[in-house]
């Protein structure tokens, strides 16, 4: 997001170099610059204690009928990553997180968003969805590839954690 206007006192920013950066909203006003930033999400992997995933749908995103996504979501202020993916976790399928661990960091340019990646995990369970979820299964880790997009961030997410957790396998 670039900031037009200051949010403080509402008149028309000018751009500005501020040291290295070059073109930065500036409030004469004010007297300070609003650097643009794209919105912090979450995103993660949620895992059972035999590899299986839960992959979830939602329908407002008009998604292939086949294809599943993660759960996802905002951060809220003053809240940890970690904090956001335990919540998310229990708002959208209704089960507690026993860990998060980070696995990356995404960028998702179709809604300029900044996705800090994790793998969440949890005891295997049945779901409680919330209104915003339309439908969550439990995938094996074989059949899941066939259920989300290849050229998602979803699929990226995947491939980072399969990738860490070879890496971190003992010899």
């Amino acid at each position: 997001m670039t900031f037009k206007h200051c949010p403080e006192c509402g008149n028309k920013n000018l751009t500005k170099d501020i040291g290295d950066d070059k073109n930065i909203p500036y409030c004469e006003t004010c007297k300070r610059p609003w650097f643009p930033f794209s919105y912090t999400c979450i995103i993660t992997l949620v895992v059972d204690e035999n590899e299986n995933f839960a992959l979830i749908k939602q329908n407002i995103y008009n998604l292939p009928p086949d294809i599943y996504i993660l759960v996802a979501g905002f951060i809220n202020p003053g809240e940890t990553f970690e904090e956001a993916v335990k919540r998310e976790v229990f708002e959208e399928i209704g089960l507690v997180a026993d860990g998060v661990n980070y696995v990356n960091s995404y960028y998702f340019s179709k809604r300029d968003q900044i996705m800090a990646g994790f793998v969440t995990k949890v005891k295997h369970g049945e779901f409680k969805l919330s209104e915003e979820v339309d439908d969550a299964k439990w995938f094996s880790k074989d059949d899941v590839a066939s259920a989300i997009s290849k050229d998602s961030i979803v699929a990226q997410l995947f491939n980072d954690y399969k990738f860490s957790w070879v890496r971190n396998a003992p010899n």
